[in-house]
């Protein structure tokens, strides 16, 4: 699974290093970017990346995790593989506990790293899946009118159409209408469906 668009930021200060797994990464099919320490990933990251970020755990200037911790003061979620030659139950810890997708200690084999990309991908895709669903669930109840909406939040709860009636001080008969036509516009086919909508919206 190689995600169109996700990129595989790959920040070491040892050239071979970086040249050696982007070379490999991309035979792979991966798409790949190279740096040479963490400043220069920050100076360069725009808030649209996706993909993953492979870092070393020691740099020069800040190291891998302090540019995990900077990338998330800066509201991204990008996945991070730490990588390094100077492992030990600290840093491996450190790491996990930053929401590291692996810890791998040098020299690794090519299937770790894959291995704990695709499951870096794997996350962003279903993150990149959840902010898409929930643009289209903004868009679709941006096209409801103020009538609408207030008969939406009273069926979410419960409530019968002369009950809706009621509180509203309209006919059950138009609450019915209202309740159809925001129901095709939702995309949902009954009331459970409808609360199933506006529970994922709170």
């Amino acid at each position: 699974m190689h995600s169109d668009g996700l990129t595989v930021f790959i920040v070491d200060d040892d050239p071979s290093v970086r040249d050696s797994i982007a070379l490999m990464l991309g035979l792979l099919g991966f798409r790949t970017a190279v740096f040479a320490d963490a400043e220069g990933l920050l100076s360069a990251y725009q808030a649209g990346w996706t993909g993953c970020v492979v870092a070393d755990l020691r740099l020069p200037g800040k190291s891998g995790l302090e540019l995990q911790a900077e990338l998330g003061a800066r509201g991204s979620t990008l996945p991070f593989v730490i990588i390094t030659a100077h492992g030990d139950v600290p840093s491996a810890r450190a790491a996990f506990q930053a929401q590291a997708i692996d810890f791998l200690e040098k020299p690794f084999d090519d299937e770790q790293l894959r291995a704990a990309i695709l499951t870096a991908f794997s996350l962003e895709g279903h993150r990149i899946q959840r902010a898409d669903d929930s643009r289209d669930d903004s868009e679709r109840l941006a096209k409801l009118t103020v009538r609408e909406h207030e008969v939406m939040e009273q069926a979410a709860v419960g409530l019968h159409a002369k009950e809706i009636a009621a509180i509203l001080g309209i006919s059950p008969r138009t609450v019915e209408v209202h309740k159809t036509r925001l129901m095709a516009k939702l995309g949902v086919r009954n009331v459970a469906e409808l609360v199933r909508f506006t529970l994922t919206r709170k």
